[in-house]
């Protein structure tokens, strides 16, 4: 295809570029705000709510709603230059520069965009009875929110103060929003989401928005200068690293020796639980899996370029959206390393988890090399449905049942998930073949992570094709 100019027809975008506009216009369903703004040639709104229902459902199939939008309206005779103006009235300027790279936008559009907005304002009885609503921009100004306390019938009121986004809280705001931490789990009507060795998971609502709360405990082997350590190495990593695929920090709360770290809250909670079926939720489809290791790959690659290496890479660090966009968690063990992505630090102190750790991260060298062999364990997880070690499995080890189907001992076939839907052999292979790159010994012969992105991308472009 030639290049992208403002007369291309939407119809003929590459799916590469489709991929990207949603990974900027799915979070958020920041997609039905341009849905909104089509319009039939008669100036009538071209989507209902009926449309918005029915893309909302291509989710649980693993598609993209903003990509099946697209493809819609691509049936007409709509062009670039018609998505480029909505993109430009709703301030969605990384869209713009996804479709014309080289397009300066100049004042007049920005003063357009906001004309636009101040004159029509969110279109709120579009959505209506919709669990969705627009986002409304507040002035830089309004920086103070409230909360009503969930457990108390007075009007007593709590307030917090933000900046550029991120929460200062106090321990007692933390107390009212988590229901006192109720540690009874959110499936009995309590607040705990969950828990491991950095302390336990709570389920708040701040405003009418749920979050999810981290309280932290040192694990036995830790002091609390450690966990304090674990505590701001998080904090400087996620307010200076952003990117669809990393879970996003809302604020934090020091003010007492309880640390704890707000986030974002992903309601269908992490990989591995979602692997595992828990609490009854369905089985992943393979679609759904080739866009989880994708969006995964595109985090990693996003932390490797900007100099950091994660250190814990696994599906319980995995957090899946509203709409199984994967997000990377739990930044505690993360290092910045030297601009020279392939050099190696070594420490004293060994961090992570045996079952996914490299042979040179059990020696104590930190290198990004080591994060592609963890990712390599994850996409077992993904083709198989499996723990990454069972104690009353044999071998304990997914990634030792690696080495028998490389010896023939057992079938790559009797290790995909049986309960895993829409899968084809050839596609398998493939993400079985990236998974044993990955895995390979010696670290220098393990691919950096941009290619481990580019093969991951050729899988799901197959399965798509495949798919039409």
């Amino acid at each position: 295809m030639c290049d992208v100019t403002a007369k291309t027809p939407i119809r003929t975008l590459r799916l590469s570029t489709l991929r990207s506009l949603s990974d900027l216009l799915d979070p958020q369903g920041t997609w039905r705000t341009v849905m909104m703004d089509i319009n039939k040639p008669t100036g009538e709104p071209r989507y209902t709510q009926l449309h918005v229902r029915r893309f909302d459902a291509v989710v649980v199939q693993g598609k993209s709603p903003t990509i099946e939008m697209l493809s819609d309206w691509g049936t007409t005779n709509c062009t670039v230059g018609d998505l480029m103006e909505i993109l430009i009235r709703h301030e969605l300027f990384a869209a713009v520069s996804v479709l014309l790279p080289d397009y300066k936008i100049s004042r007049i559009d920005k003063d357009a965009a906001l004309q636009r907005k101040a004159a029509v304002g969110p279109s709120v009885a579009f959505l209506q009875g919709s669990s969705a609503r627009p986002e409304v921009t507040k002035p830089v100004e309004d920086v103070t929110k409230t909360v009503m306390d969930p457990d108390s019938s007075s009007e007593s009121l709590i307030t917090w103060s933000s900046s550029e986004g991120f929460y200062r809280f106090t321990h007692g705001e933390l107390t009212v929003i988590t229901g006192n931490w109720d540690e009874r789990p959110v499936s009995e009507g309590g607040c705990r989401l969950g828990a491991g060795g950095f302390g336990v998971v709570f389920r708040g609502i701040m405003g009418n928005t749920p979050v999810a709360v981290k309280k932290l405990n040192a694990m036995d082997e830790s002091s609390p200068e450690d966990l304090r350590n674990q505590f701001n190495q998080e904090i400087q990593t996620l307010k200076s690293l952003k990117h669809v695929n990393l879970v996003k920090m809302v604020g934090c709360s020091s003010d007492t020796q309880h640390l704890c770290l707000v986030y974002a809250f992903m309601p269908n909670g992490s990989l591995l639980d979602r692997l595992a079926c828990l609490d009854g939720s369905l089985s992943l489809s393979w679609q759904m899996r080739c866009s989880i290791a994708t969006g995964t790959a595109r985090g990693l690659e996003y932390l490797h370029c900007n100099n950091h290496i994660h250190r814990d890479v696994k599906s319980g660090n995995i957090l899946l959206d509203h709409r199984f966009v994967p997000k990377i968690s739990d930044f505690g063990l993360t290092r910045a390393s030297c601009k020279r992505s392939c050099s190696t630090v070594m420490t004293e102190r060994i961090v992570g988890t045996t079952a996914y750790m490299a042979p040179e991260a059990l020696r104590g060298e930190i290198t990004p090399k080591s994060d592609i062999f963890s990712f390599g364990v994850v996409l077992l997880e993904l083709l198989s449905g499996l723990p990454p070690v069972d104690e009353s499995r044999d071998p304990k080890l997914l990634m030792e049942m690696k080495d028998e189907i490389d010896d023939e001992e057992a079938s790559l076939e009797d290790f995909i998930d049986q309960k895993m839907k829409g899968w084809r052999m050839q596609e398998v292979e493939k993400m079985y073949e990236v998974a044993s790159r990955c895995l390979c010994e010696k670290k220098n012969k393990r691919p950096p992570v941009s290619e481990v992105l580019s093969a991951l991308e050729d899988v799901c472009d197959e399965h798509s094709q495949g798919s039409r």
